[in-house]
């Protein structure tokens, strides 16, 4: 499992998180992390249209903004040797899991849950390096339409979340004869 959480400061004040656009370029790059980009390498500008474009290594890209849901936060972070400190009690839950056992087990399906009661599995800490709450999709001369993968990768992972906890409320909603 995995924790988010704000940079360790140094001060007392709450750290300044930077707010960035991530770009996907349509090429492989064996490189992540932060690039000293000079305005030689990556000039982003806008036609008359409003279509963003920009030249990488002689290759002209157009560029489409998919703008996250207003109840998302995009987060870029960092991944750290810290764990989170376990807590004293025998599971997640605060339960004993024994106490939830069928009469009817056998020795065998006993042992299994003490040795899933064993395996504590650690929290790892992310840390989080900047925020956004936009992305910019590259194409190869074109701007990526409604099809691009990536484009619709986020439209519906986006979409998948809302159904998923909007089923509760649905649910607690009295349905009409």
């Amino acid at each position: 499992m995995l924790s988010i959480q704000p940079p360790i400061s140094k001060s007392s004040s709450l750290p300044s998180i930077p707010k960035l656009t991530p770009n996907i370029l349509p090429c492989r790059i064996n490189h992540s992390g932060p690039v000293n980009a000079s305005k030689r390498y990556w000039n982003v500008e806008e036609d008359e249209k409003g279509r963003k474009m920009a030249y990488f290594r002689g290759r002209k890209l157009l560029g489409r903004d998919v703008k996250l849901s207003d109840s998302y936060r995009g987060v870029i972070v960092c991944e750290t040797d810290r764990v989170l400190p376990q807590s004293e009690s025998p599971n997640a839950s605060g339960c004993d899991a024994r106490a939830n056992t069928n009469a009817n087990a056998t020795a065998e399906d006993e042992e299994d849950e003490d040795e899933e009661e064993d395996e504590v599995e650690p929290i790892k800490i992310l840390e989080e390096v900047a925020t956004f709450d936009d992305i910019v999709v590259w194409g190869h001369e074109q701007v990526p339409g409604e099809e691009d993968v990536f484009v619709r990768g986020v439209q519906e992972w986006i979409a998948f979340a809302e159904a998923m906890h909007s089923v509760g409320e649905k649910a607690a909603e009295p349905q009409a004869p």
